[in-house]
């Protein structure tokens, strides 16, 4: 499908961080061919020690599972996009609540999968600290009753799942997850820890779709006047892709083009001696009449003046910092 942070130099690289808006492209398209319930059972039946880095062995190398997953919950950004996503962990008395939240809407069946699979995850690294199945006290899910749910009732061993809750969350006894871990080295979760550090310091977080776009638009500003199937060329989608993307993020092609032009227009008018007509030749703009009329729509003034007091009202106009495409 093209998105964005799978490509193998990513995939095989620990550092970078695929955008959550990938993942959740790759549940999307998983969920219309499998329901939510056997999407996070088969993830989590994936999800072996070590799929997940440095995040795993803070969880099973603590000296007790209720440390572990606190470790887990600090350093949840090794794993997760914490923007949208938050582990959450409560105490009360004889029970430990782990929560997995985002606010998607219950309805949304890939976002059902990730919190499902997301507490069938927590269960089974905290198990594998303990070395033994722990059983959940209570499973709540953010999502819709399902017809039927013998998946998560296999997934969590238990059938005490609530549907339609706040948020999605798992309980377990305080006693299980306080017990020390029997293989528990002394040290080690320091250094697993100080690892997790260095990690999220060196991480390289690859750029969101848009941000994607807004570089395939400027190398082709570079080359010649965009046009919405070059561009689309550059992302290897189609031009009807490459336009519900944009209105997806709140945008348009239209938008977008005169954003690029107008920071292009406007560098070269405040930092180059060239002519009206040369500037409009290197924007795609039909002449110099053109590119008048669109710095008096964006500025409120002419070319000349502009270039003479060098002032934008950039209060007044919104103007995008032109690094952005690039410059």
């Amino acid at each position: 499908m093209h998105l964005l942070g799978l490509a193998p130099e990513h995939l095989n690289d620990d550092l970078c961080r695929t955008p959550s808006a990938t993942s959740i492209r790759l549940a999307e398209l998983t969920a219309s061919h499998a329901h939510w319930t056997e999407l996070a059972v088969l993830l989590a039946q994936q999800s072996s020690i070590g799929t997940l880095g440095v995040w795993d062995y803070l969880i099973t190398s603590a000296p007790a599972p209720l440390e572990g997953i606190r470790d887990a919950s600090a350093y949840f950004a090794t794993v997760a996009d914490v923007g949208t996503d938050t582990l959450r962990i409560a105490e009360d008395g004889k029970r430990v609540t782990i929560s997995h939240v985002n606010q998607a809407d219950i309805s949304y069946e890939a976002a059902c999968a990730i919190r499902a699979y997301a507490l069938g995850l927590y269960q089974r690294r905290l198990s594998e600290a303990a070395q033994r199945r722990l059983v959940p006290l209570r499973v709540t899910l953010a999502a819709k009753a399902p017809r039927w749910h013998d998946a998560l009732t296999e997934l969590y061993g238990t059938r005490t799942i609530e549907f339609e809750a706040p948020e999605s969350s798992i309980t377990f006894r305080a006693s299980d997850l306080k017990a020390p871990t029997p293989h528990a080295q002394p040290g080690l979760s320091t250094v697993l820890r100080q690892h997790a550090e260095q990690t999220l310091t060196a991480a390289i977080p690859l750029h969101n779709w848009l941000d994607l776009f807004h570089t395939a638009l400027a190398s082709a500003h570079g080359e010649t006047s965009p046009t919405l199937s070059a561009v689309a060329a550059r992302l290897a989608v189609s031009t009807r892709t490459l336009q519900r993307r944009l209105d997806d993020h709140g945008t348009s092609w239209s938008s977008e083009l005169e954003t690029v032009r107008r920071a292009h227009i406007t560098q070269l008018i405040g930092s180059t001696d060239l002519s009206i007509e040369a500037i409009a030749a290197r924007s795609g703009y039909a002449d110099a009449r053109a590119v008048r009329r669109a710095v008096q729509r964006w500025y409120g003034t002419t070319p000349a003046t502009l270039r003479r007091t060098g002032h934008v009202d950039r209060d007044a106009t919104d103007l995008p910092d032109a690094g952005r495409f690039g410059w």
